[in-house]
């Protein structure tokens, strides 16, 4: 057995799920409690109360011998049965004077008998008849509990026994079929979500502080109606008293306005700054609302499932109301049975009286009425379900209400939702919107931003950078503080991964600013702030993914003078870059793309009269198309770094003021194009390095005035006489490559000062090296040499030598005469250097022991 509480457990849902509930929801949850009740109480009557009485229907006896009696009154007979509960019933039947009569204790058999057996005295027999009356049955008590059972169950309707256990089962479906979009897997985890950040949205200080705003611009819009009063006394100071806000309602700031008779003034109304906790509690709810409303706008099921299980109790109403009508007639106080065991009774039909029939009846008509009003109810539901579109819903209401105009319709099952909040209460789907506002999350990061990163704050993060300038690095914030305009010193702004980043007219106020870099920081700037950018800024780096990252008005800098591309230019929906406005630039110089290009852009050229240095560092996409470069006869220094170019670009060749050559990282094997370097009169630097040459032609010679080759990191086996008629060359790069010989030729190149052959198979030095005696730089690391001459010592200006990594077994002692070497100059294993002589060690160690005693 179980309680009504137990029962109505199962109608029982989440208090936090109250805010789903539309009023009809509530209704038929109350209906369905109030069936339960009824079917309570029914089962409990039925089990306790209920009961039939049976009589034996004496027809033949009636019809033979029925005779009025001679008193004209009937007489009766009372016999007590007891039902299948034990319960004792009274029964009833009418005989009359000439009937034969049978006491209920004298059994059938006996009752029989007696009519053939004389009796002993008359006089017995007319007292017995006397105290006796009513019609005689010969029944005994224990056959009347038989028929009474038996006849409970054939004569009664099915519908008059089981009508509590019906309309309890079908209470419990309906309760099930209202709650179980709240119970399943699959939805269930959405509600409660959902539920949780809306009550969070609700309660949050940002949305209070977010509509307090809105209704402080809504007060602006009536200054000019305030200040047009011309009656007002010089000095009126008038507050807003409609009215306090209560416990529930979030604090507004009342607006006071004051007048005078001079000047109109508005006393703006003071916002309380969020704390930090607030504020990342807001900013953590943005972030919710986002990731779930992607979550949830992909599906309708949840939609589906209120909607079905809203088809199902109509059906179940309208299956409930066609069958049990039928069965409110069925039930009545009188029935005849004919229970068919003459044999053991002696009587074929029996009439019988139902006590519970009238309470079942009221009942019954109780719950039709009951399912009646709950299926109206349904019927309403579906009318409102498919009356207005519930997968979409728009806030078109609140944006006009409020300033956040770009508050956007949502769909499927989100729409579906706040559709049912808004059954609630329609504040919360206007709380919830600000949270759906990009410019509410905007507001909110810029004030946590500013109220984090305040001017001493930025000032502890500004350093000099290597060209000595004041430079602040700003990585991964919300914004652009505010603070950051007022650190007017500045020399280099630095933003990273700031996708909002805006550049206010405050900017202005940095004179010092020259140099600007915006990683993947597509920045907006105001007009004001562009004015000034366009006529101060002198270098520009714009790191990004895509072209369509660059702002727009980077190509209007029209005093820029370095300018500074690194990304995606050569992407399958942009296989042009987009650089059609450089021709503003006119006082661009220095043009730097890192990027993946298959050909120099033409629209290069714009800027190729002023353009004094181009660099162009691929990610390995090799490079075909360069003729472009021919219009650039301005260019000084060019590199084309890791562009799998296989052979020198003749279009090169036509550079006519061309002074440094780069062409890092490529593939190229032979460089027998060199000749032609013979018309590049201004060449003087040429890095052919990290490729895979294998030998250089004698036609070097060619470029008379070389002064720096880079050759390193190739294949060459050797170097040819020819590299040392280069009479200005003053450095010199071959290091890690396979050379096994140094040529005597080296005493030829008497301006040599930087001369690096590390990571080679060298094992003698030749002694027309230290002929070379302006060298500074020296380096001869991981070769195979043995020994060091003592001829080292003519090299008088030499400040950096490098012997680790050979197979040396001691130092010259004439190191000490090297005057300008010192230890921190000298690379060399630890055991070799220990083992110089202690005067030698002593000049060499003379730069680290002058500072320690000046210290002193």
């Amino acid at each position: 057995m179980f309680t009504l509480a137990e029962v109505a457990s199962l109608n029982d849902i989440q208090p936090t799920y109250r805010i789903l509930k539309p009023w009809w929801d509530v209704f038929m949850d109350y209906l369905a409690v109030v069936m339960l009740m009824v079917a309570i109480f029914a089962g409990t009557m039925q089990l306790t109360k209920d009961q039939v009485v049976c009589l034996p229907v004496l027809q033949s006896t009636v019809n033979s011998k029925a005779q009025p009696s001679t008193s004209g009154k009937a007489d009766f007979t009372t016999v007590e049965t007891t039902t299948g509960q034990g319960e004792a019933a009274s029964m009833r039947t009418v005989s009359f004077g000439s009937a034969p009569t049978v006491t209920p204790d004298v059994p059938l058999s006996r009752a029989t008998s007696s009519q053939y057996q004389p009796t002993e005295s008359g006089q017995e027999l007319k007292k017995e008849q006397k105290d006796s009356s009513g019609r005689k049955t010969n029944l005994d008590f224990q056959q009347y509990v038989f028929i009474n059972q038996m006849c409970y169950h054939l004569a009664l309707p099915w519908y008059s026994k089981y009508f509590p256990y019906l309309v309890l089962i079908h209470t419990i479906i309906l309760i099930v079929s209202s709650n179980f979009w709240f119970k399943y897997p699959k939805t269930c985890s959405k509600i409660e979500h959902f539920v949780s950040i809306l009550g969070k949205c609700f309660e949050s200080p940002w949305t209070t502080k977010a509509l307090s705003e809105t209704a402080c611009e809504d007060s602006e819009e009536n200054k000019q109606r305030l200040t047009g009063a011309q009656s007002l006394p010089k000095y009126v100071s008038t507050s807003s008293d409609e009215g306090s806000p209560s416990a529930s309602t979030p604090m507004i700031t009342k607006s006071g306005f004051k007048f005078s008779a001079d000047k109109p003034m508005i006393e703006v109304p003071s916002v309380t700054i969020l704390d930090k906790k607030d504020g990342e509690q807001a900013k953590a709810l943005f972030e919710k609302v986002r990731k779930f409303r992607a979550h949830v706008e992909d599906s309708d099921l949840i939609y589906k499932l209120y909607v079905g299980q809203t088809v199902i109790k109509t059906v179940k109403f309208i299956f409930i109301l066609c069958y049990t009508a039928n069965f409110v007639n069925t039930i009545s106080f009188e029935h005849i049975c004919n229970p068919k065991v003459e044999h053991l009774i002696g009587y074929t039909q029996f009439e019988c009286t139902h006590n519970m029939a009238y309470m079942l009846k009221k009942l019954l008509i109780s719950y039709i009425s009951l399912i009646c009003v709950y299926g109206f109810i349904c019927l309403y539901t579906l009318f409102w379900l498919f009356r207005i579109p519930l997968k979409e819903y728009s806030f078109e209401k609140v944006r006009e209400e409020s300033s956040f105009s770009d508050i956007p319709d949502v769909k499927n099952d989100f729409a579906f939702l706040l559709h049912m909040v808004d059954q609630y209460d329609q504040l919360y789907s206007k709380r919830f919107g600000v949270f759906l506002s990009e410019v509410s999350e905007n507001k909110l990061r810029e004030i946590s931003l500013n109220h984090e990163w305040t001017f001493e704050k930025l000032r502890q993060h500004v350093s000099r950078n290597a060209q000595d300038k004041q430079e602040l690095h700003l990585f991964m914030l919300s914004g652009v503080p505010d603070a950051v305009f007022d650190l007017t010193d500045l020399d280099v702004l630095k933003l990273e991964l700031i996708p909002e980043a805006k550049i206010p007219a405050k900017i202005s106020q940095m004179t010092n600013l020259q140099e600007l870099h915006l990683c993947h920081c597509p920045a907006k700037v105001e007009q004001t702030a562009f004015s000034f950018l366009r006529d101060h800024l002198r270098c520009l780096h714009v790191k990004f993914t895509d072209v369509a990252e660059i702002p727009a008005w980077v190509y209007l800098l029209k005093n820029l003078r370095e300018l500074y591309l690194i990304g995606n230019l050569n992407s399958e929906n942009n296989k042009m870059i987009g650089l059609e406005s450089l021709r503003e630039l006119r006082h661009l110089k220095i043009l730097h793309v890192k990027s993946n290009l298959t050909k120099i852009p033409p629209n290069i050229t714009d800027v190729a009269p002023h353009l004094t240095k181009l660099v162009i560092h691929n990610d390995g996409t090799k490079l075909v198309v360069l003729n472009s470069l021919k219009k650039m006869t301005n260019v000084a220094e060019l590199e084309l770094q890791n562009c799998e170019l296989e052979r020198i670009p003749h279009a090169i060749f036509s550079l006519s003021n061309l002074q440094e050559l780069d062409l890092k990282s490529n593939s190229i094997r032979t460089i027998e194009e060199i000749i032609s370097f013979q018309h590049l009169k201004r060449l003087t630097c040429l890095k052919l390095w990290h490729n895979k040459i294998v030998n250089i032609p004698s036609s070097i010679t060619h470029i008379k005035n070389l002064e720096s080759l880079y050759l390193s990191n190739n294949k060459l086996e050797s170097l040819p006489a020819a590299v040392f008629s280069l009479q200005k060359l003053r450095y010199l790069d071959v290091s890690y490559n396979s050379i096994a010989l140094i040529p005597v030729e080296i005493g030829l190149l008497q301006n040599l000062q930087h001369f690096h052959i590390t990571g080679n198979k060298i094992d003698i030095l030749p002694k027309q090296l230290f002929k070379c005696v302006k060298l500074r730089t020296l380096n001869l690391g991981q070769n195979s040499i043995t020994s060091i001459p003592d001829k080292i010592s003519q090299l008088l200006q030499l400040t950096h030598l490098e012997l680790k990594g050979n197979c040396l077994d001691r130092l010259p002692a004439t190191l000490g005469q090297c005057q300008l070497l010192r230890k921190s100059g000298l690379v060399v294993e630890d055991h070799l250097f220990d083992a110089l002589p202690s005067e030698v060690k002593e000049v060499l160690n003379q730069d680290t022991s002058i500072p320690f005693a000046n210290g002193i």
